[in-house]
């Protein structure tokens, strides 16, 4: 599998070295019934804690990012990808945040997930019209987050040049809600 914006993913290896999948899927931990019963949350901490395999993921996503102008991260997890590979991208970083929490006029968009309701916003201005951007997350799930995402891009004048997780639940059929884009992730279960 390729990305639109010209990386591999999912397979990258390295001369001896295990596809990307098997260096990174073992650091992903299933923390059943949080936060709330019901609900299967994947925990990528052991990730982040590793240096390899959160090296290798970082890695992973910035190839995806070529030709973009920012590398656009959804709060609150998704910054801990997001920023590392704009840096590596040579890429701007957008924080797309909780309700209230950025210092200046905002677009917003409120939006259900799997165990509530939530509103995000980014800041006015923060994107220049045209600017492409990859969107980074760290679980495709039902897809209302990256959706909610996507509409304050378009409504802020960028184009989404890509969009890629860490990991899709493909179970739960988060791609539908994304309108058809298409969605690189590294892992998929």
């Amino acid at each position: 599998m390729s990305s639109d914006l010209g990386g591999p993913v999912g397979t990258g290896t390295t001369a001896g070295s295990p596809p990307l999948r098997e260096r990174i899927e073992p650091f992903v931990r299933d923390v059943p019934d949080y936060p709330k019963p019901g609900v299967l949350f994947k925990d990528i901490t052991p990730l982040l804690a590793d240096a390899g395999a959160f090296a290798a993921t970082v890695d992973a996503l910035a190839d995806l990012a070529h030709g973009v102008d920012a590398v656009v991260g959804i709060e609150a997890r998704g910054f801990m990808l997001a920023a590392p590979v704009a840096y590596r991208a040579g890429a701007g970083f957008v924080p797309v945040r909780k309700a209230g929490k950025l210092p200046a006029p905002t677009l917003s968009a409120a939006y259900s997930l799997e165990y509530g309701e939530a509103v995000l916003e980014v800041r006015e201005g923060a994107l220049a019209p045209g600017a492409r951007v990859l969107v980074v997350d760290d679980v495709l799930a039902t897809g209302g987050t990256l959706a909610a995402t996507l509409g304050l891009l378009e409504r802020s004048g960028a184009e989404v040049a890509g969009i890629a997780v860490l990991l899709e639940i493909a179970a739960l059929g988060g791609r539908a809600a994304l309108g058809g884009r298409p969605v690189e992730a590294l892992i998929s279960t």
